[in-house]
């Protein structure tokens, strides 16, 4: 049993009640700064990550060096460490077998702030599984909160060694693939158009041809043949959008108004067809 002083007390509760005010303050300063970068649009994104890392980084530091002062503090507490301490070769050993994966994420958050594959607010895809936005970056592991409002917690470690697919690098304007598949039988030509006229009125739709293409006449939605299938000819559009999000919902928007076209002018939309062959059972043959 530990038995503590006001000699004690009084130093333990100065370091908390320290170490709790100057992180408060820490996090008050960050957080009215993420606010004027929010409202300040030619402020860079990637700035708003630095200070969300920032914060946790702040946060990790000042209530470790508290702790260790905690300890220091109380005098079977402190000769406890300093026995540790005159062991340091086992103890580091142990230390750092036990946080080896720790500290990958540690290294790997601070690259990520760095290198900067991605920001907070970006929409990152990870590996072929994880995808959504980037909601915070901290000293072990990286959330992204997914378009079902659900939260992917995933460790930096992790995510530095995968193959990360950003759609707001840079350039945020999407060339969306979008397949549409029409029977041998159907008229190419109209199912083309028809594909054209529905993608150029959508109100998603961005014309990014250049001055040479227009002056050249080069279609605004290029429409091609890109394979000969089992029972279907499939059309691929190249079709552009401002952003991924709005690619999503011109593809669903497409996807019904050209099947209500090609209704109306008679294209069809295959569908498998199988053909069941029943073996009739041979007669017996008399011996």
């Amino acid at each position: 049993m530990i038995n503590l002083g006001k000699g004690e007390l009084i130093p333990i509760a100065i370091i908390v009640l320290s170490s709790y005010l100057l992180v408060q303050i820490g996090k008050a300063i960050i957080r009215r700064s993420i606010r004027k970068t929010y409202s300040d649009p030619s402020e860079d994104d990637a700035r708003i990550t630095g200070l969300k890392f920032l914060h946790n980084t702040l946060s990790f530091l000042v209530y470790t060096i508290a702790f260790i002062a905690i300890i220091y503090t109380i005098p079977p507490f402190k000769h406890l460490g300093q026995t540790l301490f005159a062991g340091a070769g086992i103890f580091a050993a142990i230390i750092g077998f036990a946080s080896q994966q720790a500290f990958s994420n540690i290294i790997g958050g601070i690259f990520l702030v760095i290198f900067k594959p991605f920001r907070v607010g970006d929409l990152i895809k990870v590996g072929e599984l994880d995808e959504g936005y980037v909601e915070d970056i901290t000293l072990r592991h990286t959330v992204i909160k997914d378009f079902e409002n659900k939260r992917i917690v995933i460790p930096n470690s992790l995510i530095s060694t995968e193959t990360i697919h950003n759609s707001h690098l840079k350039d945020e304007r999407i060339m969306n693939r979008i397949h549409f598949g029409i029977s041998y039988d159907s008229n190419i030509d109209v199912a083309i158009q028809i594909i054209q006229e529905q993608a150029t009125k959508h109100t998603l739709y961005r014309d990014y041809r250049s001055l040479s293409d227009k002056e050249k006449n080069d279609p605004a939605v290029d429409v091609r043949i890109v394979k000969w299938a089992d029972s279907s000819i499939t059309l691929r559009a190249y079709i552009w959008t401002d952003t991924q999000e709005d690619g999503f919902l011109l593809r669903t928007d497409l996807f019904y108004a050209v099947k209500k076209d090609f209704e109306t002018h008679k294209i069809e939309i295959p569908f498998p067809h199988r053909t069941i062959v029943y073996k009739q059972n041979e007669p017996k043959k008399e011996e």
